[in-house]
């Protein structure tokens, strides 16, 4: 992590110089972040037009789910250092409505099909932006580690 620090430090610094008056585009920011991660992983994402990235691991079968389905998932959400912020428990999964959640997984999840997993690296524009909640930083891009076990 202090490698990645010192490597985004001076892009950091420059940004802020070439923009006084509005700092460094989050946008960009969350971009080269999850780029870095995807490399320092050997990971290879496809991006969304919206700035998701995501890894499609299994694809499943069937038809896709839309924002307003109501969905039967299984995930694991984490930090770009790890930190686990919140998973379903064990081998359980839990059911919402898919307008509910971050952008991020209202764009993410309908990529998979019943039974299908995948990665989503989420930008932080696309999850709580500068909003922090409890056990994420604001600005923080997220991951999930998401299998879609069933949709209605």
């Amino acid at each position: 992590m202090k490698q990645l620090l010192w490597i985004l430090a001076p892009t950091l610094l420059l940004a802020l110089g070439c923009n006084k008056n509005d700092g460094p585009d989050q946008r960009v920011v969350d971009e080269e972040l999850i780029e870095n991660y995807l490399d320092e992983n050997q990971l290879t994402a496809e991006r969304h037009s919206s700035g998701l990235y995501y890894i499609i691991e299994e694809p499943g079968t069937g038809g896709n789910p839309n924002v307003n389905s109501e969905v039967l998932v299984k995930y694991k959400g984490y930090l770009l250092d790890g930190t686990i912020f919140d998973q379903t428990p064990g081998s359980e999964s839990t059911t919402f409505f898919l307008y509910q959640v971050i952008r991020g997984w209202q764009i993410g999840i309908p990529l998979l099909k019943k039974g299908g997993k995948g990665m989503f690296l989420i930008p932080s524009g696309l999850a709580y932006g500068p909003q922090p909640r409890v056990g994420i930083p604001a600005n923080s891009v997220l991951i999930f580690e998401t299998e879609l076990v069933d949709f209605q």
